[in-house]
């Protein structure tokens, strides 16, 4: 079936896919431009051993690195951002000595949100370009399609941007590993919050139909008791008729309605909510609900319809939460450095969640390609995630082990009040047992590095 060309945000696909194309030759500019002084803090300190072409991808002078991204689609408002967010710290961390003096190039091509088509990019960037790693690919659906090829090859699968409880597999999935926190945790903090905060409520969940949210699912019903649950209403992200499910949760009389969703459907649930006069309390997990991103598409889908919004009044008091500092929390370090990076090589794009997402994401794998060492293989980037990572700009450890590889273990509720995530209450952390207990995260957060580069 044919996507619909009026959730293809058409700006961003023109300048998007032509940073797909450049951004190889781009970051090797940077590279080119910047200064390989001994003196680089990303340098100190290590080891003065030659630097060699120690695994495919990797040669004395650069890191290869790959990624499926949704650069136009359903899936592209927002989403869009996030590989040139993490190619602008790629190119910061460049200018500043890369990892041990190699240069981290990366390359993202576009699958639309679609899985045939991320099969295919993903074999181009295994068989042909010979990446070394696979980093941060986008999305549950998507990234289902490339996981059994990416670990039958054995190429490092770091960091997938999904919260699939799928990809801490260990033993099926050697190779993969998630970095946001999973959807089945994530499911049990808010399912907690509203299960403590709407009492006697009518609660109805909207989820997308894949293990996404199945997963979020999971975990809602391990917190809300079946009993004030009242409807549960699942889309599929290629039909963007949405009315029939949005007048079941009206019908249903739904206070509450959950929504585990990307953010063109989270627009089109408030949107075809307003058109019924319905008005729940609507929650939504952290993908599909960054204010700016939604603000834009309300505004943007209510123009298509011949009818005026204003973005962000409608996106006032939803419920969400994060496992990263709040965007709008301008003193804090990593809002800050990722701030300052982004005024340098991403002034383009918003300063908004997705971008912050990229960058964060971006400096995890840096972390990581320091701790596996000068000359690393593939397997040592591996060795080197599993034998833990610090939680950087995370506000909660991750889980890495040996027999662990989800992300980020915890998060935060927050409230959009005038277009601003705000958070409320401690930082919770969980696992993704069904008994198992909620607590608060009693550990410190880190500071950004005054380089704004992990040490070695």
């Amino acid at each position: 079936m044919k996507r619909p060309q009026h959730l293809i945000n058409r700006a961003r696909r023109r300048r998007w896919q032509a940073a797909a194309i450049v951004s190889v030759a781009a970051l090797a500019a940077a590279s080119c431009s910047s200064s390989s002084s001994s003196s680089s803090a990303s340098g100190s300190g290590s080891s003065s051993a030659a630097l060699t072409a120690s695994a495919p991808g990797i040669t004395p002078t650069q890191i290869l690195i790959g990624s499926h991204q949704p650069l136009t689609g359903p899936a592209a408002p927002g989403y869009d951002e996030i590989a040139p967010a993490s190619a602008a710290y790629f190119a910061y961390v460049n200018a500043h000595g890369g990892v041990y003096g190699r240069k981290i190039v990366y390359k993202f091509l576009n699958d639309a949100y679609d899985p045939t088509t991320t099969a295919s990019v993903v074999r181009q960037l295994v068989l042909q370009d010979n990446v070394y790693a696979l980093f941060d690919g986008l999305g549950t659906p998507t990234h289902l399609a490339a996981v059994q090829f990416l670990n039958s090859e054995k190429v490092p699968d770091v960091f997938v941007a999904s919260g699939c409880e799928c990809w801490n597999a260990p033993t099926s999935y050697p190779e993969t590993f998630g970095w946001q926190i999973d959807y089945v945790r994530e499911g049990k903090i808010l399912g907690q919050y509203v299960k403590q905060h709407f009492v006697g409520k009518k609660v109805a969940y909207f989820y997308q139909d894949d293990e996404f949210g199945q997963d979020g699912v999971k975990g809602l019903d391990d917190e809300i008791p079946a009993s004030m649950v009242v409807s549960k209403q699942s889309y599929v992200d290629t039909n963007v008729n949405i009315a029939p499910q949005v007048a079941a949760l009206r019908a249903s009389g739904a206070q509450v309605v959950i929504s585990f969703s990307i953010p063109a459907f989270t627009a089109l649930l408030k949107l075809n909510s307003l058109k019924l006069g319905f008005s729940p309390q609507l929650v939504v997990s952290n993908v599909g609900s960054d204010p700016i991103t939604l603000s834009g598409l309300l505004e943007s889908f209510a123009k298509q319809g011949g009818a005026t919004v204003n973005g962000n009044a409608l996106t006032n008091g939803i419920i969400t939460d994060d496992y990263l500092p709040s965007a709008g929390d301008t003193s804090n370090s990593w809002i800050a450095l990722f701030t300052k990076v982004h005024n340098q090589y991403d002034a383009k794009v918003p300063l908004d969640g997705n971008m912050f997402y990229g960058m964060a994401v971006a400096y995890s794998f840096v972390q990581a390609m320091f701790k596996a060492g000068r000359n690393p293989t593939r397997a040592d980037l591996v060795s080197a995630i599993e034998g833990g990572l610090p939680q950087g700009p995370m506000i909660s450890p991750f889980a890495y082990s040996s027999s662990d590889h989800a992300g980020a273990t915890g998060a935060f509720i927050g409230i959009i009040k005038n277009g601003v995530e705000v958070q409320e209450g401690p930082v919770l952390t969980t696992d993704t047992s069904a008994s198992g207990a909620i607590t608060t995260y009693t550990g410190t957060e880190q500071q950004a590095p005054a380089s704004g580069i992990p040490s070695p």
